[in-house]
């Protein structure tokens, strides 16, 4: 009796030790913030998925710009976030260590467009006036690593919104901007006197080959909350699964994701989003090949602007690992 008595006290007890496992790897809620572009287009079919659904574990919110995300992130009120890189090791170094970058999910998607034909290299913009945005954040460090790399010195007139210096170049009040895909799409379908000229992705390249550096041009990643990827293991890799599976079936069926990223209120006009997805380079890079590429591109921009990556280089403890 006494052994009967004791196999059934350890029954109940691996039972409640089971529950308490089940409990831990099933999150009523998942909150998820996703900018507008790229990174958010990645999303999409996963978004439109869970729309579907009757009920979805997925809270998405799609932000209009990095600020909106940085503050959620700064409170903690999220458990999975699509960044820049760049704010990803910002915000590591000031939360100490609250996050984790589990993919890179874009890589260059900066343009300089102009009204005219006057750049055709990027000595070209010598004296020139280049409006921009997404000053103090990937795109400003970028262009100004371009820029000191080949002596190019020109003014650089920072707008806080991609709408806003969209529709200036697209009104033809502004000559020559910097902005990424899908606003530059946007105002190349909209203004047909406006071209692309230069192509940051392909002048990074070159600069870093002039400076000796490497990295490569990882401009989005993916982080998750530290405590919420202890916690909850299964619902990390869950995600990240359906992910990878959204980004392909973008990249591989641009006119049927258009719709939805239309749908998911991620790009207004699917036509935009149809012509910007072959020009967003959305991937989803993780693992080692994540960790070498966008290690190096930390590196990089440590060594021209310290402040960008938050004093200093974060700590292995950045890497999300399985």
């Amino acid at each position: 009796m006494k052994k009967l008595l004791s196999l059934l006290l350890v029954a109940v007890l691996a039972l409640g030790v089971f529950s308490a496992c089940a409990k831990v790897e099933t999150p009523d809620t998942i909150r998820v913030f996703a900018l507008k572009g790229p990174t958010g287009m990645g999303m999409s079919k996963l978004m439109a998925d869970e729309q579907a659904k009757d009920t979805s574990v997925y809270d998405f919110t799609i932000a209009g710009g990095p600020d909106e995300v940085k503050a959620e992130i700064i409170k903690g009120s999220y458990d999975i976030a699509a960044v820049p890189t760049n704010l990803a090791s910002v915000l590591y170094n000031k939360t100490e260590g609250e996050l984790m970058i589990a993919a890179v999910n874009t890589l260059g998607v900066l343009y300089i467009l102009e009204n005219g034909d006057t750049i055709q290299s990027i000595e070209d913009l010598n004296g020139k006036t280049v409006y921009a945005t997404g000053q103090a954040s990937t795109p400003e460090y970028v262009l100004n690593y371009i820029l000191d790399a080949n002596g190019i010195d020109c003014e650089v007139i920072y707008l806080t919104e991609h709408a806003e210096l969209a529709t200036q170049m697209t009104a033809g009040s502004v000559t020559i901007g910097m902005l990424p895909v899908p606003n530059a799409t946007t105002v190349l379908a909209s203004n047909t006197d406006v071209r692309v000229a230069l192509d940051l992705t392909a002048e990074w390249e070159k600069a870093a080959a002039l400076k000796g550096d490497s990295g490569a041009l990882y401009q989005g990643c993916i982080v998750i909350r530290r405590d919420f990827a202890e916690q909850y293991p299964k619902a990390v890799e869950d995600f990240l699964a359906q992910y990878k599976a959204s980004v392909t079936f973008v990249n591989e069926n641009p006119a049927d994701a258009a719709k939805l990223i239309e749908q998911v209120g991620i790009i207004p006009k699917a036509p935009v989003a149809q012509k910007a997805i072959p020009d967003a380079n959305i991937v989803c890079i993780m693992g080692e090949e994540m960790q070498t590429g966008l290690s190096g591109f930390f590196k990089v921009l440590f060594d021209f602007n310290p402040a960008s990556v938050g004093g200093k280089l974060p700590d292995d403890g950045i890497w999300y690992k399985k």
